[in-house]
């Protein structure tokens, strides 16, 4: 009993020191488009992101190799010098185009390391929304062995 209650003042803690720093409001504060996730072109998620194709920038740096071997996890990163609020992932060929949105809070660096799934060789579009507006860089990634349903 008493290694329940030592449990549960730690997990409070912990808790408590997220929600006075403003994680855990934030997180929480944050709205993920349902209709982008579900959007099965880029069209659909540029209309669900209420934006049209966005125009291109080479203030967006990637990482992404040119080959994946496995389409399951292929890693992939931007940073930008542009404040961003949000950026979004998008795969051309997948049967879901959105792989990933992530959201920055004021004066935070925008910088995203992570791993998709693709189905298949595609491009990889990288949006970053910086003061209200859109912007992109791209690159043709190809899969030797398919990850989504291959």
């Amino acid at each position: 009993m008493n290694q329940q209650r030592r449990l549960l003042l730690k997990h409070s803690m912990v808790f408590g020191l997220m929600a006075s720093t403003g994680l855990i409001s934030y997180a929480q504060a944050q709205e993920w488009s349902k209709a982008a996730f579900d959007g099965k072109s880029l069209d659909e998620v540029f209309k669900a992101l209420n934006t049209s194709t966005p125009e291109k920038s080479s203030a967006i740096t990637l990482t992404a190799p040119d080959i994946a071997e496995n389409g399951a996890v292929v890693p992939v990163g931007l940073t930008t010098s542009l404040k961003a609020e949000q950026v979004a992932i998008l795969v051309e060929k997948n049967p879901s185009t959105l792989a990933g949105q992530f959201y920055f809070p004021a004066g935070t660096e925008a910088f995203v390391a992570t791993r998709i799934k693709m189905a298949q060789t595609s491009n990889v579009y990288f949006l970053v929304k910086a003061e209200g507006k859109w912007l992109m860089a791209m690159k043709e990634i190809k899969v030797t062995l398919g990850g989504c349903g291959g």
